[in-house]
């Protein structure tokens, strides 16, 4: 279920619609951080041909500290095998929280696929490019001190994130991620997540692929650039974000609101017509102006010497 903005604001509910593809990530089952009651929302609202499960969905990390695994986390995985049940493709690209899995690469799991990494074709028919974002750490990390610190003050937001949105719970506002907002004014954290993006950026180019999707570092995204789409799943820890592809061919960002129980669009991308086709087209369009100038001259020419 997705609200436009004039509808998300005026709180008007919309039919559930169907998608041709979700791509989801860093969801950590078995994380006591884990929003799964979000997502079991999201995917009995929602419907799709194509569930990508890119990475970090069982937290294997977390179930060997503590094990962990509510009823809410039950249900979610259990939604998982019912769609891939279903009509629906469902693909598992294992990350590094579930990299146990990685064993069983091309193994069938309940109709579940597991893929180290994956090729879709869009409705465009763009070559989207599928990996979990682990193998670009080595060209991400500032240094082994940035990165230490990095881990222990990222565990430590995520427990004031859990008491500030049990309060806000309690309060009855919606759900708010302190650990994203504060992510983004770290100047280290932002230098790390744009040189992974770079990374999968050249990744991408040299795989020969018009677009790459991941996840792993928890920053929702979606942009265009150097003929390139990037997109990032983001995660259901701190962002509760996915990215899904429309029936007519188009890419959205989306983030569950649990205020009205739906999605909302945070950016999109209309890959319809390809950068490369639309200067063909543009190219094309140009040579048949010239063609019609000349013929214009011609009958121009013809009539001046009649005329004279």
């Amino acid at each position: 279920m997705t609200f436009s903005s004039t509808a998300h604001e005026q709180g008007k509910s919309l039919k559930a619609k169907h998608y041709h593809a979700f791509w989801l990530s860093d969801i950590h089952l078995g994380c006591k951080d884990c929003k799964a009651e979000f997502l079991l929302q999201l995917l009995q609202t929602s419907t799709f041909d194509n569930l990508y499960l890119v990475g970090d969905i069982i937290d294997l990390w977390a179930l060997k500290k503590r094990p962990y695994w509510p009823e809410s986390h039950h249900k979610v995985l259990q939604k998982i095998i019912e769609i891939a049940q279903s009509d629906t493709n469902v693909i598992f690209i294992p990350g590094n929280h579930d990299e146990l899995l990685k064993s069983y690469h091309y193994f069938n799991f309940a109709n579940i696929e597991i893929h180290p990494f994956f090729l879709h074709r869009t409705v465009s028919g763009k070559k989207l490019l599928m990996v979990h974002g682990d193998q670009f750490d080595s060209e991400v990390c500032v240094s082994r001190y940035y990165a230490k610190l990095g881990d222990h003050l990222y565990d430590f937001l995520l427990f004031l994130n859990r008491s500030i949105h049990g309060l806000r719970k309690r309060f009855g506002h919606s759900y708010w991620s302190l650990a994203s907002y504060i992510k983004k004014k770290v100047p280290k954290a932002q230098q790390a997540i744009e040189r992974y993006h770079q990374a999968a950026i050249r990744y991408a180019k040299q795989q020969n692929v018009d677009a790459i999707f991941c996840g792993h570092i928890h920053q929702p995204e979606l942009i265009q650039q150097e003929n390139i789409i990037y997109g990032n799943h983001g995660d259901w820890i701190e962002n509760c974000t996915l990215i899904a592809e429309t029936e007519q061919g188009e890419l959205q960002l989306l983030q569950w609101d649990d205020k009205w129980n739906c999605t909302r669009v945070l950016s999109q991308i209309d890959s319809s017509i390809q950068p490369r086709k639309l200067s063909w087209v543009r190219s094309q369009a140009q040579k048949k102006l010239s063609v019609a100038r000349q013929n214009v001259q011609q009958v121009v020419n013809l009539l001046a010497n009649v005329l004279t």
